[in-house]
């Protein structure tokens, strides 16, 4: 039956090592120990070598855990399609396509610039059931801190209600969130119907509208208040990784540690020191600065922009000051570099689609390609310990960077970064814009009218952006995420290994003895709460990947018709996309919650003690849909 070598495996050993293997993979996302892409390929990896030690073969003789099985995933038509919209979604932001809607929401005037901002938080939440989200947040970013330094109020009040609202429009179509789109596809391999376009629209508005409304009335009012960003250097509590580099003749060599802090330094919070090859931690007490020291340090912009002013050239790297010795600028453009009173500070976000991701900071050669020098860098709540040109940059990440005023304004036209501070400034609409409205329209015409597969219109469609030279194939293939690629693959042939070995049965089964699971309707809520808990911790992809099986196995249990087993099916099926998209309580639990991080200066907290009771409303929200427009009892 199966065998390694000869010897019988007991088929309870295939299930219990899937399951053990599904819980270190958990744990590993969880931790972020390991980026998820080596997770991912470490999971696939595992169960392609156990497919061909351990043979496992089903009545007719065939291994279902041959390659064949688990590589299927990469070739999934739901992948395709969700690879296909973010070059679709790409497109529209290399065009500047949106741009002549989203100059409508900008305003001067406070009273203007309020309901500019509600008007904002409603075209991404409906064109969000449209597109992906991530182009759309990558877009509202500026605008919105255009009108918040309008009305002068927090960004940090508007910022994470942004993400938020594209999370919810997420949930109203098919194509609305690549979760959507990866359940229906795992129904159709297990022998179900697909879900429709439109199948689920009407109870998520009323999700949404619950959802949108606490949004908009209660989450500005509960976060805490952080102060705002201007282009000049003034005072911001975040702090940012530095590298400080002891020139021969700088006044800081020899200064002692005392009590914990070097006084020249203030209240910069030193990480370690790199003296010749060796690294020296924490404590520092009795160590003093030597020339050729370099110091790791996290501090301020405050305390940055301060030192910068003393100390002159000071943040420069090796690279810069050999640039500038050798005679590679100008004498009015090394004034300029040197003395801080010309330049200003501003924070630039990494995109998703950046084509520096990946890449170190020494690799990017920031200065050369840009004219403006990285003083810090920003990554969520991680406590980084390099030497900064060898950090390598992830989408979200937040660059402080010193240069002219006009070097700051000329990033603005780059995909690969948001300048987070100052206002927005306005863009031409570029030729191609109207070509790219139309292949989008087209596109969502398409699949929305049944005409054509999802998979096949989100396909064309990216291919006609190409062809009609919307962004050209570098950047098509830098706004595929391979992040969705290694992880969607890889849980689809983890779902698989779990479903013919028995593991999918075995936790349904489990749900269904607990006490709380007597009833489809009380069945279909425990559902909704587990997975809502586990898009958190996990990803919306792989609970969509995950739970499906299971929800597909819960609904057989109540199935007395072939009709009610269907319709049973596609409800609990419904339930698992609107509880997937729950991905508000963790900025790990969705890509835009990480985007809005930087420019809303949260912390992880931030979003549990917004995010968790708008958790709790779509919940009871959903309970009540279930009864009363499923008619589950």
């Amino acid at each position: 039956m199966d065998s390694l070598a000869g010897v019988h495996i007991p088929p309870e050993f295939h299930m219990w090592f899937m399951l053990a293997l599904t819980f270190m993979a958990v744990y590993s996302f969880m931790r972020e120990r390991l980026s998820l892409e080596v997770t991912s390929i470490l999971l696939l990896s595992t169960l392609l070598l156990y497919g061909q030690i351990f043979v496992f073969k089903d009545e007719t003789g065939f291994n279902r855990m041959d390659a064949k099985f688990l590589l299927a995933g990469f070739a999934n038509p739901s992948l395709i399609a969700v690879l296909a919209l973010l070059v679709i979604g790409q497109s529209l932001i290399q065009t500047d396509s949106l741009r002549f809607v989203t100059n409508l929401f900008v305003s001067t005037k406070k009273s203007m610039a309020l309901l500019s901002i509600l008007l904002v938080l409603i075209f991404v939440t409906v064109l969000s059931g449209f597109m992906n989200n991530t182009p759309l947040v990558i877009i509202a970013i500026p605008i919105l801190q255009n009108l918040m330094q309008n009305s002068r109020m927090d960004p940090g009040r508007i910022m994470m209600p942004l993400s938020f609202v594209a999370i919810l429009g997420g949930m109203t179509t098919l194509i609305g969130s690549s979760t959507n789109l990866l359940v229906s596809s795992t129904m159709v391999e297990m022998g179900y119907d697909p879900i429709g376009f439109f199948d689920f629209t009407q109870p998520a508005i009323i999700m949404v509208v619950a959802g949108f409304a606490y949004v908009l009335l209660i989450v500005p009012n509960i976060l805490p208040k952080r102060e705002s960003i201007k282009e000049q250097i003034v005072g911001d509590q975040k702090e940012f990784v530095a590298e400080l580099d002891i020139a021969p003749d700088s006044r800081l060599v020899g200064s002692e540690c005392i009590d914990g802090k070097f006084s020249q330094l203030g209240n910069m919070n030193i990480k370690l020191i790199q003296r010749g090859g060796h690294l020296i931690l924490p404590p520092f007490e009795g160590y003093a600065i030597n020339a050729g020291d370099i110091i790791i340090v996290s501090a301020t912009r405050e305390s940055l922009g301060r030192l910068l002013s003393q100390y002159p050239g000071f943040l420069l790297s090796e690279e810069e000051e050999e640039i500038m010795d050798s005679g590679g600028l100008d004498e009015q453009a090394e004034t300029a570099l040197r003395s801080a009173e010309t330049r200003v500070l501003a924070k630039i976000m990494i995109t998703p689609a950046s084509r520096f991701i990946d890449m170190s900071l020494d690799h990017v050669n920031f200065h050369r390609q840009f004219g403006a020098i990285i003083l810090g860098i920003q990554r969520r709540a991680r406590v980084v310990r390099r030497r900064l040109g060898r950090i390598r940059l992830e989408a979200g990440d937040v660059l402080l960077i010193a240069g002219k005023n006009s070097v700051v304004n000329s990033l603005r036209d780059s995909p690969d970064f948001i300048v987070l501070s100052g206002s927005k400034r306005d863009l031409p609409v570029p030729g191609k814009a109207p070509v790219a409205i139309g292949v989008f329209v087209a596109t969502v015409a398409l699949a929305a009218m049944s005409l054509l597969p999802i998979p096949v219109a989100a396909f064309a469609g990216a291919a006609m952006m190409v062809g009609t030279g919307c962004l050209n194939i570098q950047q098509a293939t830098r706004s595929i995420d391979r992040k969705i690629f290694l992880l969607v693959g890889s849980m689809l042939a983890l779902g698989h290994a779990l479903q013919v070995t028995g593991g999918v049965q075995y936790i349904a089964d489990l749900i269904l003895s607990s006490p709380f699971a007597s009833s489809p309707l009380m069945t279909a809520s425990l559902l909704f709460i587990i997975v809502a808990i586990a898009t958190n911790i996990l990803t919306n992809n792989a609970c969509a990947i995950l739970f499906t099986p299971i929800a597909m196995s819960l609904a057989e249990k109540f199935a007395t018709t072939p009709e009610m087993h269907t319709q049973l099916a596609s409800t609990f099926a419904i339930t698992v996309i609107f509880a997937a998209n729950c991905s508000f309580a963790s900025p790990i639990g969705y890509q835009t919650n990480l985007l809005v991080m930087g420019p809303g200066e949260y912390r992880f907290r931030d979003f549990v003690k917004a995010g968790v009771p708008l958790v709790i409303l779509l919940w009871i929200t959903y309970i009540f849909i279930a009864s009363h427009y499923f008619g589950l009892t």
